[in-house]
Order: structure tokens, then sequence, then C-alpha cells
């Protein structure tokens, strides 16, 4: 393998698990600071967590919704910018059209935006006596899959509950990628149970890296957030992993073990699609 080619096989990524405020500027401040730490480390691909400009619950979504472009996204345009950085940038509240949406906007190194995934799946449960969360009751569904390219590979976007189905990654594998990344924000209930159950069977399923990065956990929020960031490889391994507080974690890319991997175990070649096949009724755009 040439010295390029293995150099553009292994990248790192960072995932910022940020403490968030009620105060949108220092939410801001602090992640720009954040992905400036992470750039210096040698990063090339920074993830910020769902809600990073807000705090999360159907009573601040309106509160704090921007227009894209807007406030929070001409700080992440910057931040990829002075970082030379491929930036996800968690999401936002964004409104559009007199409705709300819980939108995740993708930055490359020169500053543009190149992708804008609106959640598909909103987070609608009831766990009785735990938990009641219903986010169509504030905000709306996205309606396309999320695909960009690196220099490295191509990742496919997510936002938290969106994890929780299976198709959505598996048409991001079918597409080409690599690289699965979910800013969410788990709760104290689901979190212990299947936040990192479900990264796991997602990268075993499809081979492939899978990141999620949640805001930090306030114990004295309406919401309290799981926390435990990570990254999970191929083999359905987590190889890098916060806590509950604030962090900054790295995980090493390896497209060749990715490679190594499907090679061993070749699901994709053996899949019976005479008998089983799943299909996107529309193709994802910007």
């Amino acid at each position: 393998m040439s010295t390029l080619v293995k150099a553009m096989s292994q990248f790192r990524l960072a995932v910022v698990q940020l403490h968030v405020t009620s105060v949108k500027a220092d939410n801001l401040s602090r992640a720009r600071r954040l992905v400036k730490e992470a750039a210096g480390q040698g990063s090339k691909v920074v993830l910020l967590p769902e809600c990073f400009n807000s705090p999360y619950g159907t009573s601040f979504f309106s509160a704090y919704a921007e227009r894209i472009p807007g406030e929070s996204t001409q700080m992440l345009s910057e931040a990829a910018k002075e970082n030379k950085v491929f930036l996800v940038g968690g999401s936002i509240p964004e409104e559009d059209g007199g409705k709300l949406y819980n939108t995740c906007t993708v930055f490359g190194p020169d500053g543009d935006l190149i992708l804008k995934h609106r959640k598909i799946h909103l987070f609608d449960i009831d766990v009785p006596g735990k938990i009641r969360f219903q986010e169509s009751e504030t905000l709306s569904p996205g309606n396309s899959l999320s695909v960009f390219e690196t220099p490295f590979c191509k990742v496919g976007v997510g936002i938290c509950y969106d994890m929780r189905f299976a198709e959505l990654a598996q048409l991001y594998s079918r597409r080409g990628c690599q690289l699965l990344v979910y800013p969410g924000a788990f709760n104290m209930t689901t979190g212990p149970s299947h936040w990192e159950l479900l990264q796991r069977g997602r990268a075993v399923d499809n081979q492939v890296y899978v990141a999620t990065a949640s805001p930090a956990r306030d114990e004295t929020a309406s919401y309290v957030a799981w926390g435990h960031s990570t990254v999970v490889n191929p083999w359905g391994e987590v190889i890098s992993k916060a806590g509950p507080e604030e962090a900054v974690i790295y995980a090493d890319i390896d497209l060749q073990y990715l490679a190594d991997i499907r090679q061993q175990i070749p699901i994709t070649s053996q899949r019976r699609d005479d008998l089983y096949t799943v299909t996107s009724v529309q193709e994802g755009s910007r």
C-alpha cells in the first residue's frame, strides 16, 4: 500500500460532548472552542451533539429556532473553515416556512454548507411511569436521506431516534457509507438500556463505524441526557466512549480494517436479494 493510499485510509474523528445551557451565546462559544481543541489533536471530522445550541425540549424549540443560514450555522461555517475540518454540526431547531425541524448541518473545510439533514423519525414515546416525550407536538419530520463525501469515505447522517431504524443505516451502507454519525440525546430511561446496544447493532449489521454525540448530562435540566458519546468499530467494539460530563473523545478510523472485516465476513455479497430487499422511495437531497 502506498503512503498516500494508507494516509487516506485512516483519519481521526472527534466527538464533542458539550455541556449545553440555556444561554445560546455560551453554547456557541464553548462549541467553537472545543472544535478548535479537537482540530489541534489532528481530527479531520468533528461531530457535535443534538441540540448543541439550546436545551432539548418541546418548550424550547420555538424560542431557540433559527433560519439557515443563521447565527449558529454562521459559527459552524467559520469554525470549520478556521480549523480546516469537516464539521457535523450536531443539530439545532430550524425554522422554515412556518415549520420547525430538528436539523443537522455539515460544513466542509472551506466553510461551505455541504449537507442539511432534517430528523426523519420524530421522537414520540410513552414509557408509563418513566418518560413521555412527543417531538411531533412542535416539530415536523424531514423527508430525505443524507450522505456527504470526504476525501476519506462517505458519511451517512441521522439524528438520535433515526438510529433506531435499521433500514436507514442499511440504505446508507448500500450507498457506500463507511461511517454513520448520529448526534443524539437519549435520556436516563432509554440511555442505559439502548444507547450503546443500538450503535453496536448498526455497526455490526452494516460493517461500518458508528459515532454518536450526546450533550453532557445536566441533572438540573428538564430533560436529562444520558451522555456517554461513543464510537463503535465495524466489529461492534466500543473504541472510544465518554462518561456523563463534558468531554472530547477521539477515534482513529481505519478504513483498511473495515475492508478486512468485510472480506472476512462477506455479508454484502451473501445477501439474498432474490428473497428480500430494503429500498429507498426517493433519493436524498442536500
